[in-house]
């Protein structure tokens, strides 16, 4: 069996309307929200062996936040087929991790990441900024994991629903 952990990045800045959407910073909910979702991790033994990130600005702050709420000491993961990624790239970048990881975590964006909830699990899952997806994959390696492969999902947080 194996665990992933999916995220959307927390909430992001429009401040400054020129910037390139790859760029957009934390705004300060996002920088309180995402280390809040670590601390949660690290309080429900949910803390990841591997933390993947979308190259986006927002998600890559988003990744560091959670790491240090959750004590993640290893290094954070960025990649670029996460940035805006479909359901198809999911499963594409999902079958490649490392088989020795059990428990990953994934932040990347919508709409993407909600419909790849969908089709993991056929369970339509709301991801509001720096909500938290927790599935349960029955497979014994990543690469195992293709489109006829239901997930089980076991829980969803969203910092809003979180006490504190």
């Amino acid at each position: 069996m194996k665990t992933l952990l999916l995220m959307r990045h927390a909430k992001s800045s429009w401040a400054d309307a020129s910037m390139a959407d790859h760029d957009r910073p934390l705004n300060d909910r996002g920088k309180r929200d995402a280390p809040r979702m670590g601390q949660w991790l690290l309080e429900n033994d949910l803390v990841p062996e591997l933390i993947v990130s979308s190259t986006a600005r927002r998600a890559r702050k988003t990744a560091s936040r959670v790491a240090g709420g959750c004590d993640y000491t290893a290094n954070v993961i960025r990649e670029r087929s996460l940035y805006h990624a479909g359901p198809e790239d999911w499963y594409a970048f999902v079958q490649t991790l490392p088989g020795e990881v059990d428990r990953a975590l994934c932040i990347g964006h919508n709409p993407g990441l909600e419909e790849f909830v969908y089709r993991l699990t056929l369970t339509y899952v709301r991801m509001p900024t720096a909500a938290i997806v927790h599935v349960r994959l029955p497979v014994e390696s990543w690469s195992e994991l293709d489109t006829s492969i239901d997930g089980e999902l076991i829980d969803v947080w969203r910092p809003k629903e979180l006490a504190g």
